[in-house]
């Protein structure tokens, strides 16, 4: 058989060509002139297959990942190296380079292509709505009973921050929309019901507290007819702090520790620690703060009294001895509560007292 374009009769035939005219007409890829990519003037999401894809990604990513997508390389092909380059950007045109070095029946060849890559921006639905300020919850961070310390809210507004910025790279709705200050507390508006629910957990974690959920109607779906919501997440933090003192049930105990699980206290008749769960917050009784527990000093020491004066009126009381107390001694200073005209010593606290 003779090659049809050189007459040669000396090589195989390829597809009807000799393997040299066969190689001069092959083509180590195939890849459009002219790329489009539909991306978010915001974010750079991407739109492929009717989704919005891979936010917050540098131009020249996309660009060289739309390159990457649009290449077919030839069955033929043993193996290949393809090097891409952006020449320049013209507006949204990426002016692109692409060379080609393959292994054909072979022998290497060398082929070069040029492709525009127009990045055709628009705006995604989640930018959409950030940018119209939408939310689907608000966070209502409060306290019982209690004005909110600064300091609470100095963290609170830390965990919000912090816990949005976590989210953010897996829930493009993971914002702030709004936070408005009002005398009761802190209105955090947040553009996802979902990372709302995770904040509400993250300041429940820090603070304790009570969330409660309820849902209020907006409006109505016109082609669905479904009610279309938005979500009040109650974030409500005790009316008391560590190192207060309580009753709860049959004890008068000092809180120690607080966290999203449970309250815990030392007895101050026994001085074992005690635990509370937030379900029963409703039969914690507040009897005395921080600020309200005094010092005294110890008078006297027996076997089975220490007596102490009274911090009002300097009258000696008498206090049943417990174990905790052996360290003590006549003279030393002692924090002291009066509840229910009993005087409880309350160990240890001197550097925790707010």
């Amino acid at each position: 058989m003779f090659c049809p374009e050189c007459g040669n009769s000396n090589s195989g035939m390829i597809e009807g060509l000799c393997r040299e005219c066969f190689l001069k007409q092959f083509s180590i890829l195939k890849i459009p002139e002219n790329i489009e990519v539909t991306v978010c003037a915001h974010c750079n999401a991407k739109f492929e297959e009717g989704k919005w894809k891979e936010s917050n990604i540098l131009e020249e990513e996309i660009i060289y990942r739309a390159l990457e997508k649009a290449i077919e390389i030839d069955s033929l092909i043993e193996k290949e190296e393809i090097e891409l380059k952006i020449l320049q950007m013209r507006g949204t045109i990426a002016e692109c380079y692409i060379e080609a070095v393959a292994i054909v029946f072979g022998k290497e060849i060398h082929q070069t292509y040029e492709a525009n890559v127009r990045l055709k921006k628009t705006v995604c639905p989640d930018c959409s709505k950030r940018n119209s300020g939408y939310y689907e919850a608000v966070i209502q961070f409060r306290s019982d009973k209690r004005e909110l310390a600064n300091e609470e809210i100095t963290q609170a507004d830390k965990i919000v921050k912090k816990s949005l910025r976590s989210q953010f790279k897996r829930n493009k709705l993971a914002y702030l929309a709004e936070k408005a200050i009002m005398k009761e507390g802190i209105d955090y508006y947040i553009g996802s019901y979902k990372a709302a629910k995770k904040i509400a957990s993250d300041l429940k974690n820090r603070f304790g507290g009570v969330i409660k959920e309820s849902p209020r109607l907006i409006s109505q779906d016109k082609s669905t007819g479904k009610g279309l919501y938005r979500i009040w997440i109650s974030v409500r933090l005790p009316n008391f702090k560590t190192i207060d003192v309580i009753k709860y049930l049959n004890k008068i105990g000092q809180i120690i520790a607080i966290d999203g699980n449970k309250i815990v206290a030392n007895d101050l008749n026994t001085f074992d620690n005690f635990s509370i769960s937030w379900k029963e917050y409703n039969s914690i009784e507040v009897v005395k703060t921080g600020k309200e527990i005094k010092t005294s000093n110890i008078i006297s020491k027996s076997p089975s009294k220490i007596q102490i004066l009274n911090p009002d009126n300097y009258e000696v009381v008498d206090i049943d001895i417990h174990k905790v107390f052996k360290e003590y001694e006549i003279g030393d200073e002692v924090n002291v509560v009066k509840i229910d005209e009993n005087f409880y010593i309350v160990p240890e606290i001197e550097n925790n007292k707010k």
